[in-house]
């Protein structure tokens, strides 16, 4: 694992909970559910462990790459769709209340982690193809 994943990925869970409780100050439940803060934390911690996992699988051997990379988001579509179904099993939605702003908030939250790993990745492609590149000539 590399030392500037982490600081990135802090920084970025830092400003992502920033904007969510900046938001949830200003316009309260209108905007922002009451779950908000947990499901960001979950799929905070979805990514650090897919990318975790990813690392891991890699350093085993580089052909692994993919497996662990479409494995780690494939186990966090599974899982968000399990808290999709938990909450609409659970009392809440029997009120109707704030469903729309929960769906919002998951989705929101979701591809904004989704964003962020893809946007890791590319970053950390750029030596690899110049690598590669070199080998080839």
């Amino acid at each position: 694992m590399t030392k500037s994943f982490l600081m990135q990925f802090t920084a970025f869970a830092l400003a992502s909970f920033a904007v969510l409780f900046g938001l949830r100050a200003a316009f309260a439940e209108a905007v922002v559910h009451p779950l908000a803060p947990w499901l960001l934390t979950a799929l905070l911690t979805l990514t650090l462990l897919g990318y975790l996992a990813t690392a891991w699988a890699t350093a085993r051997s580089a052909d692994n790459f993919l497996v662990a990379y479409f494995g780690g988001v494939g186990l966090r579509l599974v899982l968000a769709i399990g808290v999709m179904l938990a909450y609409f099993r659970g009392p809440a939605l029997r009120d109707n209340h704030g469903l729309l702003t929960f769906l919002g908030a998951f989705f929101l939250a979701y591809f904004w982690c989704a964003g962020f790993e893809i946007w890791a990745i590319f970053r950390n492609l750029r030596p690899f193809s110049g690598g590669q590149a070199l080998k080839s000539a």
